[in-house]
């Protein structure tokens, strides 16, 4: 499955957990493994989807362990087929911040290392991971954050290897990229 028509249609015959109208599509994989184009390509084909990225409750120093709040805050409520509602933590002031709300939809992206971890597979429709080589990854990053920020990337992919060690997410998705080309995004979308 590698191409638009197959890629949206497997998602359109996903089904929501039990009793949940919203179909919730994790989008996983190491930073800089091109999730976040994917996610912005994939809401466009199926109409404006909305992203909730996974950095709206990660930080420096909690890169994964943040997880609970996601799950209390959003995927319970949504569950539950009701309004979800989420404070935003800004990584400039390095504190939470606004409050979100997410209604329950027909798709929503779950964008973000470790979205689809074991904690939140019993709300997910679809999941997807996306593999790229550690050194692309280093290289996106730190062309994104500079130099200065090595040290924090290695940090983030050393925690980011854990994850993948401990719950091995490429093998429970429901379909793995290549994350070298998800940059090329005409492998996967038109236009």
């Amino acid at each position: 499955m590698n191409n638009q028509r197959s890629i949206i249609q497997a998602i359109k015959s996903a089904q929501a957990p039990d009793r949940m109208t919203t179909k919730i599509i994790a989008i996983d994989g190491p930073g800089g493994a091109g999730k976040s184009a994917f996610a912005e390509h994939l809401s466009h084909q199926l109409g404006s989807a909305p992203i909730l990225h996974t950095d709206d409750f990660a930080s420096r120093e909690n890169p994964l362990n943040w997880w609970p709040r996601l799950l209390q805050q959003v995927l319970e409520p949504l569950s539950h087929n009701e309004t979800a509602r989420y404070q935003r933590y800004d990584w400039s002031t390095e504190r939470l911040a606004e409050w979100h709300e997410i209604q329950p939809t027909e798709h929503l992206l779950l964008e973000g290392v470790s979205s689809s971890r074991e904690a939140f597979r019993p709300y997910l429709a679809f999941s997807i991971w996306i593999e790229t080589p550690r050194q692309e990854r280093l290289r996106r990053g730190l062309e994104r954050d500079g130099e200065a920020a090595r040290p924090q990337w290695e940090e983030w992919m050393a925690s980011e290897d854990e994850y993948v060690e401990r719950e091995h997410p490429e093998r429970k998705a429901d379909l793995v990229i290549n994350g070298a080309q998800a940059y090329d995004l005409s492998v996967f979308f038109d236009g």
